[in-house]
């Protein structure tokens, strides 16, 4: 690896900017060293490998070098496309710079982003768009004569909630297979072959695991046999991991269901029996209605029991939703004479009719292991059974199914310590863990700023005020060039009012534009504010002036009604644990560190990070938040802002 890394090797020749990174080349090391021993103890439990590599490291190439000189195929999986992106579109190339050849990589989405020529005849040999324009068909229908992937993001014309697109994707529950009369011309099977050619598979977190399911299915997978895989942005494998190992059942599927079987029908006018059939699905649908009837309207997410335990005639009405999904697997496949559809179309029944049981019924999943929710949404209703802990399943499935499997992330540890990662993802002291620290100088160009003593905490009545005129103070002496982070939509809204008229900059506000263009609008009005949540927590990357002031609102505590949070504090607290600092505390700290790495994301870049919660000072969980934090000077009043600013523009 030195050879690559080091001051003088390959990589410096190849770029002018290089800077030899001691943590770069010992995490490449590292990687290297865990894929060899996988390979050289393949048909055991996977030799595991965690990396916090903070901002800075160069941690991208120090996983995807020793990756390709491995010899192995390896899957790196994120869980962003703009990583992705960042992979394909510049390591990459810089790479095949290095080693002058081209370099076997391929980067595989999801099959539902990919067109399924099938679905695609049947829908555009429906007898109704004959009668309709169909411009938007019309446009696909053209593109097909050129795109060699069937991808949709070619479409960049094609609304990201296209009613068109679901009908026409290929979908794994609807793909037939080789019994497909597409077969040779499908976009996922061309997807398939080219993956089996290359040694560097790129794809999300999603798609890994709902592929660790297909394999059993012969033809729904999309990835090849791999020996080893590395998760980059891996704090989000245990939400992921929970989705894929638990049980869904929603409105929205069954609709979805029920949509394709009558578009089915009314492609073949001479189905004999297609008419009752349909009419069997809507009456199935009024069965549906009269289920989700029992759910009060309020928005959110819930647990299931209380509702299960209040509402007298529950069990009749699963029942009742439960036998006609078992009649409409029956009555498609009695229609399987007429094509390999009809048998997809049962097993999506079956499919619904186990779920619903196993989440809502007789056969309810255990209550000890899994968690029973639903959530209300404006028009649908979802139900799932949850793992309350994915640990056993990670073993079971992931680490005896990999030779190798790193984990990294900027984030992983809390105060330096990996217990929690290490508890939540089943991994002992055995496993490797690694920390390497930014090299980028916090402490001299950078400032940490908590409001004073006396200030509101963040649950006082008078904080939203409060919080609104200090960060307008903030902003007149950062003239602008922040991100403001915020832990709900509702407090964003609060400021954007406060600041419209108050503020001579431009000020953004997530929601009003693409995620994209409200930041490329940010990385070139250099003066500007952006006012975001949620996803702008991480992967937002402004090199520069633009981004001189990052503010946060609050620890970012989740919200401890949630139904799988709840259970998650009940069940450590049941084995004697303390919920808040082991769970709720580093979770939020992992949140906050990733919120906090917007700032600085070059060597040259310089600027103040606000907290607005003075909790960091007054309460005693405030010091694991302050030693998980960068080393910057803190600071607690405005005239050191002031100060900062006023040295950094002479």
């Amino acid at each position: 690896m030195k050879e690559i890394f080091a001051d003088g090797g390959k990589l410096s020749r190849k770029l002018k900017a290089f800077e030899a990174r001691d943590g770069q080349l010992q995490m490449a090391d590292a990687v290297a060293d865990i894929l060899q021993k996988g390979a050289d103890n393949a048909g055991g439990r996977a030799e595991i490998l965690l990396v916090e590599a903070e901002t800075g490291i160069g941690k991208t190439l120090a996983y995807l070098v020793p990756a390709l000189l491995s010899g192995q195929r390896v899957v790196v999986s994120t869980a962003t496309i703009n990583l992705q992106d960042q992979i394909l579109k510049k390591e990459i190339p810089l790479l095949e710079k290095v080693f002058s050849e081209k370099i076997p990589a391929l980067c595989i989405k999801g099959r539902q982003n990919y067109l399924c020529h099938y679905r695609w005849f049947q829908y555009r040999s429906n007898p109704q768009l004959s009668f309709v324009k169909d411009e938007d068909g019309d446009r696909i229908e053209d593109w097909l004569q050129n795109t060699e992937t069937g991808d949709r993001a070619e479409l960049s014309w094609l609304p990201d909630r296209s009613p068109l697109w679901p009908q026409i994707s290929a979908q794994s529950n609807q793909c037939m297979g080789s019994d497909c009369p597409e077969f040779q011309l499908c976009f996922v099977n061309r997807l398939r072959k080219q993956a089996a050619s290359v040694r560097l598979l790129i794809v999300n977190h999603h798609l890994f695991f709902s592929d660790l399911a297909l394999r059993e299915a012969g033809f729904g997978e999309i990835l090849p046999r791999y020996q080893s895989v590395i998760f980059d942005e891996a704090h989000h494998l245990e939400n992921v991991a929970s989705s894929f190992f638990g049980k869904h059942f929603s409105q929205y599927q069954l609709l979805d269901l029920l949509g394709d079987l009558e578009r089915q029908v009314k492609t073949n006018p001479a189905l004999a029996s297609g008419d009752r059939l349909v009419s069997y699905g809507r009456g199935l649908k009024k069965r549906l209605e009269s289920f989700a009837a029992l759910f009060p309207v309020t928005r959110g997410r819930f647990p299931l029991s209380p509702l299960r335990e209040k509402t007298a005639h529950w069990q009749e009405e699963v029942d009742k939703l439960s036998a006609g999904l078992e009649e409409l697997a029956d009555r498609c496949r009695k229609q399987s004479v007429n094509g390999e559809i009809w048998n997809l179309f049962s097993s999506r029944a079956e499919a619904l009719q186990v779920n619903l049981q196993h989440i809502a019924g007789t056969t309810q999943m255990e209550a000890s292991e899994y968690i029973h929710w639903y959530e209300r949404r404006e028009r649908t209703i979802s139900l799932s059974a949850t793992p309350i802990n994915v640990a056993d399943e990670l073993e079971k499935n992931l680490y005896h199914s990999v030779q190798s499997c790193v984990m990294t992330s900027a984030t992983l540890t809390t105060g330096g310590d990996f217990t929690y990662v290490r508890e939540r993802l089943g991994l002992d002291g055995a496993d490797i863990a690694l920390c390497f620290h930014s090299p980028f100088d916090y402490q001299g160009r950078t400032l940490l700023y908590v409001p004073e003593n006396g200030f509101p905490e963040a649950n006082a009545a008078n904080y939203s005020t409060l919080f609104c005129q200090r960060v307008h103070d903030l902003l007149h002496l950062s003239r602008g060039r922040a991100l403001v982070l915020f832990t709900s939509f509702r407090a964003m809204d609060i400021l954007a009012d406060y600041l419209e008229e108050r503020l001579p900059y431009p000020v953004l506000v997530q929601g009003s534009a693409s995620r994209q263009a409200l930041l490329e609008q940010f990385r070139r009005n250099t003066d500007s504010v952006l006012l975001a949540v949620a996803s702008f927590w991480e992967g937002v990357d402004v090199a520069g002036e633009s981004l001189s002031c990052l503010i946060i609102d609050k620890l970012p505590f989740e919200v401890p009604s949630d139904p799988v949070i709840q259970s998650r504090m009940k069940a450590i607290e049941a084995n004697g644990g303390k919920p808040f600092f082991q769970f709720q505390v580093p979770r939020a700290i992992l949140s906050l560190r990733q919120g906090v790495g917007r700032l600085m994301r070059s060597a040259t870049d310089r600027g103040v990070i606000g907290i607005m919660d003075i909790r960091l000072f007054s309460k005693g969980y405030g010091r694991m938040f302050r030693a998980s934090l960068p080393d910057s000077p803190v600071v607690r009043s405005l005239s050191e802002i002031e100060e900062f600013f006023a040295d950094s523009d002479t």
